[in-house]
């Protein structure tokens, strides 16, 4: 069965904490939520501002406190950009703390991605190479701990369909998966359903954007990711390739996570893209079951 999540990087603009997240998605029966990881203290987090959960949190608790909440995280996010050299020494480190995090929370996935740009001097395939040590040194701590490693279209290498074969390829692991991005791959000139095809037996959870028109003319085809939909879920020029992907999901019989992201506005366009969400998806499922 699909679950309908969001990512809480919806509040940021709101400067909503995480249980205010929490609270939303139980007054609109969202079971799943999603947010990114502080290693470390950050102000705005520490002040009450921000929507996602910082490392030193116990792990433990926070998932007790979601419980009481009615809901569960679908993932967290590390999204360090692992292709350049600190990839090796930051971003693994990044990865290994919430991995470890991730497990006591009761969280079944680690989200990961590249830089927008190939390192300078840096070949192709240098920087597989380079990401095959980042990810080989991870993995070991995933299998462990029953983690899986997504890789997110999201940067130069993610959002090229032939080097994101080459990366969830590196090594034969079932901790090592795919989180697809309808928006990412759009912006980055890419077909969104095609490219889940081609990767759906690797993906596991699903970030659902749309993009604005304003958005579309200013960066299609140069930039390899948007942070957030510009307009409701369902609004944009995407719409109709979401819709689409749904009917791939469905069919194949996917039973993972679709986590909603756009900028909530305080709330109301996140409540009209969880609304077109649920119609559309119910819509492609009783379709499915005709069928």
């Amino acid at each position: 069965m699909i679950g309908i999540g969001y990512h809480t990087d919806a509040f940021n603009t709101a400067n909503w904490n995480f249980e205010q997240c929490l609270e939303w998605a139980r007054q609109h029966g969202v079971t799943h939520i999603e947010c990114g990881a502080i290693d470390g203290v950050y102000m705005l987090h520490s002040l009450g501002y921000w929507p996602h959960v910082a490392l030193y949190e116990d792990p433990v608790l926070l998932r007790r406190k979601m419980e009481k909440y009615g809901v569960q995280m679908s993932e967290i996010d590390a999204a360090f950009p692992l292709s350049i050299p600190e990839g090796l020494t930051l971003g693994v480190e990044y990865i290994l703390h919430t991995i470890r995090w991730a497990s006591m929370a009761g969280c079944p996935r680690v989200d990961t991605t590249d830089d927008k740009h190939r390192p300078a001097g840096m070949t192709d395939k240098e920087v597989l190479e380079h990401l095959r040590r980042v990810y080989g040194m991870v993995l070991p701590a995933a299998e462990a701990h029953q983690v899986i490693v997504n890789v997110e279209p999201h940067g130069y290498c993610t959002t090229k369909p032939e080097l994101m074969h080459e990366i969830l390829h590196l090594y034969d692991s079932p901790y090592l998966g795919m989180n697809m991005d309808t928006g990412n791959t759009f912006i980055a000139g890419r077909d969104p359903v095609a490219f889940l095809e081609q990767f759906r037996a690797k993906v596991n959870h699903i970030h659902i954007k749309d993009v604005s028109r304003e958005l579309e003319q200013a960066l299609k085809g140069q930039a390899t990711g948007i942070a957030l939909s510009a307009c409701a879920i369902g609004d944009g020029v995407n719409a109709e390739n979401i819709r689409k992907c749904m009917e791939i999901l469905v069919k194949s019989g996917f039973d993972g996570v679709m986590s909603l992201e756009c900028d909530a506005q305080g709330g109301p366009m996140l409540e009209r893209s969880l609304e077109w969400t649920r119609r559309t998806l119910a819509e492609v499922e009783a379709r499915a079951a005709h069928a």
